[in-house]
């Protein structure tokens, strides 16, 4: 079945579709109805990871779709990430195979490193999150360079077509791209027009990396939101750009992105967003309007992972 969208291509030539389906807190029993939908919908770029715990239900989606004839594994582009206390590269080939394994496919398109920090090393059946009697986070020795030769094997054994990174920032990838035979194609960061990562997606176009933007509709479902954060969907000037295009708050922050140049992956698992957040194909965003909404930068982050997952100092956070 045929599908809209528009491609990025990636420095080693692959294309990957611009506006991909999230799946971060879709809960199992939603997820995999949701990932129908939007195939259904024409979504061909799924990203996942092991941290959310549902990739077995993507993967009951994405094989009952292809054995419906409704797509062919070729037609797909997912993306999965290597969790935290995976680290070490012995056991890097271990955790993409589990991966495949939920997902119910022989190959990724894209796999990330899925943070830079390394926890404390676990097996597939430990924490995600080891922590020591006070309750914080137990770091790891592990190092994302080791990590990154071992990501580089995947490509080499036919695992994954790309690899990249996400949450890194400016040094972290010119230290991976100092030791790399295989460079990254994309850096996953949390992007929106609160936090536009202008910086570093300069530094990125410079490296021909390629962005993705999570939470780009400000995460609105997010845990870790707090009372007094603004809710992007429901900013005035969103609303009254959203108003001149007749369209709704969630297709203007995903055009935003798309004019950009950066793959942006929203999510819903209400059918009726799901539909309508593929439906940015007949607009084109002035540029006094892509101006105003890049004037809205205030670096300013909905996902605060430090608080929560009681990090203890991770000032990279906070950097480009």
């Amino acid at each position: 079945m045929a599908s809209n969208n528009q491609f990025v291509t990636f420095n080693n030539g692959r294309v990957y579709p611009i506006l991909g389906f999230g799946t971060w807190k879709s809960k199992p029993g939603e997820v995999e109805e949701a990932v129908k939908v939007a195939i259904d919908t024409g979504y061909r770029h799924f990203d996942c990871a092991m941290f959310y715990g549902n990739e077995k239900e993507i993967g009951d989606a994405i094989s009952q779709k292809i054995d419906e004839g409704v797509v062919a594994r070729e037609d797909l582009f997912i993306t999965s990430k290597l969790w935290n206390i995976f680290h070490e590269p012995d056991i890097v080939e271990t955790v993409i195979r589990k991966t495949l394994s939920d997902l119910q496919v022989e190959y990724l398109d894209l796999y990330l490193i899925h943070w830079p920090m390394a926890f404390k090393e676990g097996g597939l059946n430990d924490d995600f999150i080891p922590k020591d009697d006070n309750g914080a986070t137990i770091e790891g020795d592990g190092s994302y360079i080791d990590t990154w030769k071992a990501m580089e094997k995947l490509v080499e054994n036919g695992l994954t077509k790309s690899i990249g990174v996400s949450n890194f920032n400016k040094r972290q990838i010119q230290e991976i791209l100092d030791v790399a035979i295989v460079k990254p194609v994309n850096n996953q960061v949390e992007c929106h027009p609160y936090l536009t990562q202008k910086k570093l997606k300069e530094f990125c176009d410079e490296h021909d990396i390629i962005l993705t933007a999570y939470s780009p509709l400000g995460s609105p479902d997010n845990p870790w939101k707090k009372p007094e954060d603004p809710t992007l969907l429901e900013d005035p000037k969103i609303m009254e750009i959203a108003e001149k295009y007749n369209k709704t708050s969630a297709q203007i922050l995903i055009k935003y992105q798309i004019q950009r140049g950066i793959m942006v992956i929203p999510k819903s698992v209400t059918k009726s967003r799901i539909e309508s957040n593929f439906e940015v194909w007949d607009f084109e965003l002035e540029q006094e309007d892509i101006d105003q909404i890049d004037a809205f930068d205030c670096n300013g982050r909905f996902v605060h992972m430090k608080g929560n997952m009681h990090f203890k100092d991770y000032p990279f956070i906070d950097e480009y």
